[in-house]
């Protein structure tokens, strides 16, 4: 199979990008775009993969589910003690990456991470499904576990105990909030001469639009 790898690849003819055509507010950009993947019948367009580091660099990254975008930033939810969440209580900077590949397209957004406030979080947690609920408190993400009975025991005996429409959210789950400082989207074009642009702000207000080589 690996023989075979170098002959793989498409040639990006879909759509351009334009400076003189994309919005000044990468949040409206993203906004138009994101509408544009829903549209295109992708089975999860929020899914996005974050990257994260520890306090040496050492990173990793995992597929994440975008549940907020606004002029504030970028909103996803996570137990705290994760890998994810200890690299970010101690290295608050991250970056997600959308890939949508029915439009040939990418989003990369950099930025720092904050913790959303409280009712924030109780309010989505309280709109997710019950089986979603209980596995938030039966996980103790990224932690081994003996097997898979372990998990399915700690769920029946969470269902026992937190009948559904009564379960509250636990302490150590919740969502952040990624505050962008640069945004990047790409375009794939024919022979690999792919069009990016860069959105960058130091305050979160003023963007400065430029193009980067392929």
């Amino acid at each position: 199979m690996t023989e075979d790898l170098g002959k793989l690849r498409t040639d990006y003819q879909m759509a351009g990008l334009d400076e003189a055509e994309v919005d000044r507010d990468p949040f409206r950009q993203f906004d138009l775009w994101f509408d544009q993947a829903r549209e295109a019948g992708l089975i999860e367009p929020n899914a996005m993969a974050l990257a994260s580091a520890d306090p040496v660099g050492r990173p990793s990254v995992r597929m994440v589910l975008l549940k907020g975008a606004d002029e504030r930033g970028f909103v996803f939810y996570s137990n705290f003690e994760s890998r994810k969440g200890r690299e970010l209580a101690l290295n608050p900077h991250a970056a997600l990456l959308f890939w949508w590949d029915r439009l040939q397209r990418q989003i990369r957004i950099e930025g720092e991470v904050a913790v959303v406030a409280e009712d924030e979080a109780d309010a989505y947690f309280a709109s997710r499904p019950y089986g979603s609920q209980i596995g938030a408190w039966a996980s103790a993400q990224s932690s081994v576990v003996p097997d898979r009975r372990v998990l399915e025991d700690r769920a029946r005996h969470l269902e026992r105990t937190h009948a559904e429409g009564r379960v509250p959210r636990p302490s150590f789950w919740g969502g952040y909030r990624l505050v962008p400082t640069r945004f990047e989207f790409w375009q794939g074009r024919t022979s690999r001469l792919h069009d990016r642009l860069v959105y960058r702000s130091r305050d979160g207000n003023d963007w400065t639009i430029e193009r980067l080589s392929p």
